[in-house]
């Protein structure tokens, strides 16, 4: 769903509404480097940065030796941030708004009207958090995972219908069946020190979802600026292919192609007097 996917992705600001207004959790580093867009002030009152200027450490250091846990926001600070989570009104059960939707002046009336006091939204930046995964699920028109899977099944297999069995087929062809998909001990053992589990081969030779997740993720963290790309030319992200392997492939080619012929002259003989030597 999408609110299991941007809580994989994203971290959340969180938000208490008020009559005007709402509460919102602080989190310094959240907001360092950022153009302040109203004054923030502390327990006391006092204005410890003014309106458009930008947060430095020493505003920081002096929000949290001044206790600060939560800032008071205005209403126009939530406009266009993106909700986490769906809105549901709790006497209804109405889904007021989707999770990925963005916030607006009509949504936040009809939050108020329903009594949500808390919601929270994407933390997301212009530096290093960037909103790539919420942009690509706002224009995918996949609603569920069902939908996904028919999309990607009619551009593979084009011409086809994707009945329900020939779609779920075809992905554990692809990723999840040990008959057709081996990473080999070494893969996984490769597969695991690139997402950060350490060195070792622990894990099935298939892909498994989590694998998918945090490929993704670590490409999410390659355009946010974090991280190191693959060397393309360096042998170590090569794959040597063992002699073993690659005799077992030429033996299987091989195979199918007797497979072939047998049915071949199957269907075009007189298959009673048939003897083995006769079809192969």
């Amino acid at each position: 769903t999408p609110e299991s996917i941007l809580a994989h992705f994203f971290d959340f600001d969180n938000f208490e509404l008020k009559s005007e207004g709402a509460m919102m959790e602080f989190v310094p580093e959240r907001w360092k480097g950022e153009m302040a867009r109203f004054d923030i002030s502390d327990r006391s009152g006092k204005v410890i940065v003014e309106k458009d200027k930008r947060i430095n450490a020493k505003h920081l250091r002096d929000l949290a030796n001044g206790g600060i846990q939560r800032i008071s926001v205005p209403e126009e600070f939530l406009y266009g941030r993106v909700l986490a989570k769906n809105v549901v009104d709790a006497d209804t059960g109405e889904v007021i708004a989707h999770a990925n939707d963005e916030i607006t002046e009509s949504v936040l009336a009809a939050m108020r009207a329903a009594k949500v006091l808390d919601l929270q939204t994407l933390y997301t930046n212009d530096l290093d958090r960037g909103p790539y995964i919420s942009q690509t699920l706002r224009t995918d028109e996949t609603a569920d995972q069902t939908a996904a899977r028919v999309a990607i099944y009619r551009m593979m297999r084009p011409g086809e219908p994707p009945t329900e069995e020939a779609v779920e087929a075809l992905f554990q062809r692809l990723f999840y069946s040990e008959e057709t998909y081996d990473l080999s001990r070494v893969g996984r053992m490769k597969v695991n020190s690139r997402l950060g589990r350490g060195d070792d081969a622990n894990g099935p030779m298939t892909l498994t979802n989590e694998d998918i997740l945090e490929t993704i993720k670590v490409l999410v963290e390659l355009r946010n600026g974090r991280g190191q790309i693959d060397d393309i030319d360096h042998l170590g992200n090569r794959r040597v292919r063992c002699v073993g392997e690659l005799a077992e492939n030429q033996f299987r080619a091989g195979l199918v192609r007797v497979e072939r012929a047998v049915k071949e002259r199957l269907g075009q003989a007189e298959t009673e007097n048939l003897m083995p030597h006769d079809l192969i």
